[in-house]
């Protein structure tokens, strides 16, 4: 971000509220879509027949085997980046598996001389958690140990490799390689390639596909796919059908949304608080595509509203007593403790409670058990909140170790993974789960923490932050190592880097039972690199994220 666009930034800050007010106010609230040229009934028994169509797809003639691993590699990833995966789940894991074996008893034969195809298996496998060396791109590499310069020229297999090297996991320097020799051939095309593929390329150069969100890489794809030469029409058209109908869910949600947070919002009456139901809804979205996980988006994006009003209210505004009082009141968790709390904070604490209680109403008999967690992780979240607050007024200098690790559980990804998958079913949703989700977190949800975490310290050091909230990892590292502003940005940058080979690593360790619950931590971590693209800051500034939810709930989509 440039001198001026940051400027503008903190102007949009407005000092007496702490935050500049919400960029979308009501409209959500009052908006109508457009009418479309088909119903929605229409639209839902069309999209019927056409995944029949594609089921097929994945089958040979005789409909007895899978179809070829190169085929089987080249649909799974098309569907993945049309949205279409979830429609087609256990057909995906039988061609995944099916592209696994393939590869472990013929080697030689998967991808022997194709480098698009044999890097996109690699990072297929990678993402669906399954383990694969980095041996079968060596193929690629000449006598010296470097990729081949004949492959400089081929900006489709360089965009696979790039893309796969970002699967990457801590030591591995082949993909290090990889991903330096990608960037640098792309690097040098861009501004030459013709469309798509120019789209493609500097779209990979700000985001790899392993680190950009499903919903927008579905929102960009889909016009470039339609320009494709070898497209296929039927994925095309099932592909607009379902963003048809994805739109038209997410829109209700986003009202249904607008009118709670008005009302929550309103009688908090906390008004130095971020008003940003839209940008977290964004998020949710974001993470959370799937039409069958609507509780799971809502309670995200509830959850996160709630707990933005203690965040603020514990970095902007409320003194250090009121901190103690309001920390120990949701320790006790009990209507009766609002007697203790200033009475600015009492409806706060009211509205949060009668909150998790709607929550709980939301959860089938055999899920009520899921509270004792949710409750317990909300607990946490005021006691991290608690202790930088404590920190701040202190004047304490925590080390770098000790900032990183109270920091990382204060970003509230843990707790927001964890309320998030409350409302999954029981097939995702074990007791299991939340059992591996709790205290102590995993390296998993640990890894993308910090990647939120990182972000987040990158953007507020260059838009600037409000002078009450604690140092960043930034300040402090700046401040231990002696170093300068640029150095320590670029130390927290290598050091996401590091954090998302750990979330990859442990990612493919999990226990397959737990690879969905870590595939949310994975989705949030994503989700985070574009909220805090380039530095901005999408939730804080509600300007930064205008134009991504114009294009995800606004714009038109083609049928």
């Amino acid at each position: 971000m440039d001198a001026t666009s940051a400027a503008a930034a903190a102007v949009e800050m407005d000092a007496g509220a702490a935050f500049a007010p919400s960029v979308w106010g009501d409209f959500f609230v009052t908006y109508v879509p457009p009418p479309t040229e088909r119903s929605e009934e229409w639209i839902r028994e069309r999209a019927e027949q056409l995944k029949r169509l594609v089921h097929r797809m994945f089958f040979l003639e005789d409909g007895e085997a899978v179809v070829g691993v190169a085929k089987a590699v080249a649909l799974v990833d098309t569907l993945e980046r049309l949205g279409l995966d979830s429609l087609f789940r256990d057909d995906i894991a039988v061609a995944i598996s099916h592209a696994h074996l393939a590869g472990e008893e013929w080697p030689e034969y998967v991808g022997y001389d194709d480098l698009h195809v044999a890097a996109t298996r690699f990072r297929l496998l990678r993402q669906h958690g399954i383990w694969v060396s980095t041996a079968v791109l060596d193929k690629f590499r000449d006598g010296t140990g470097s990729f081949s310069a004949s492959l400089s020229s081929d900006p489709r297999a360089l965009l696979s490799l790039y893309h796969a090297a970002h699967m990457a996991v801590p030591g591995e320097a082949t993909l290090d390689d990889a991903i330096a020799f990608a960037r640098r051939h792309l690097e040098t095309m861009n501004g030459e390639l013709q469309s798509p593929v120019a789209e493609q390329v500097a779209r990979a150069l700000d985001h790899p596909l392993p680190r950009f969100t499903r919903l927008l890489e579905t929102m960009r794809y889909l016009p470039e796919y339609a320009q494709e030469e070898t497209h296929d029409g039927t994925l095309l058209e099932l592909a607009r059908l379902k963003s048809h109908i994805m739109r038209s869910i997410h829109l209700r949600e986003l009202k249904a949304l607008s009118l709670w947070w008005r009302d929550v919002y309103n009688a908090v009456n906390l008004k130095y608080c971020r008003d940003r139901m839209v940008e977290v809804y964004l998020w949710s979205c974001g993470m959370i595509p799937e039409e069958e996980h609507s509780r799971a988006r809502l309670l995200f994006a509830k959850t996160f509203g709630i707990v933005s009003f203690l965040d603020d209210t514990f970095d902007v505004h409320a003194t250090i007593e009121e901190c103690h009082s309001l920390n120990e009141a949701f320790q006790r968790w009990d209507e009766s403790a609002v007697s203790a709390l200033p009475e600015y904070l009492c409806m706060l604490y009211i509205k949060t409670l009668s909150n998790f209680k709607e929550f709980e109403d939301l959860l089938e008999p055999q899920e009520k058990y899921r509270m004792s967690y949710a409750k317990k992780a909300y607990q946490l979240q005021s006691e991290y909140y608690m202790q930088e607050a404590q920190w701040t007024n202190d004047k304490y200098e925590p080390s770098f170790e000790e900032h990183v690790e109270l920091s990382g559980m204060s970003t509230g990804l843990p707790m927001l993974n964890l309320m998030a998958l409350m409302g999954y079913d029981e097939t995702i949703a074990t007791q299991e789960v939340f059992e591996w989700m709790s205290v102590p977190v995993p390296d998993t949800v640990r890894a993308g923490a910090l990647i939120g975490r990182f972000l987040n310290d990158i953007s507020s050091y260059k838009l600037g932050k409000n002078k009450k909230d604690m140092g960043s990892t930034v300040e402090c590292y700046k401040l231990e190592k002696g170093s300068t502003g640029e150095e320590a940005v670029a130390a927290i940058a290598a050091m996401n880097e590091h954090m998302w080979r750990v979330l990859n690593q442990t990612y493919m360790e999990v226990d397959r039972a737990l690879l969905p619950a870590a595939q949310l931590v994975v989705s949030i971590a994503r989700t985070c690199e574009v909220i805090y693209l380039r530095g901005w800051d999408g939730y804080t500034f509600g300007s930064h994220a205008k134009d991504l939810v114009k294009a995800l709930f606004l714009d038109p989509i083609p049928l």
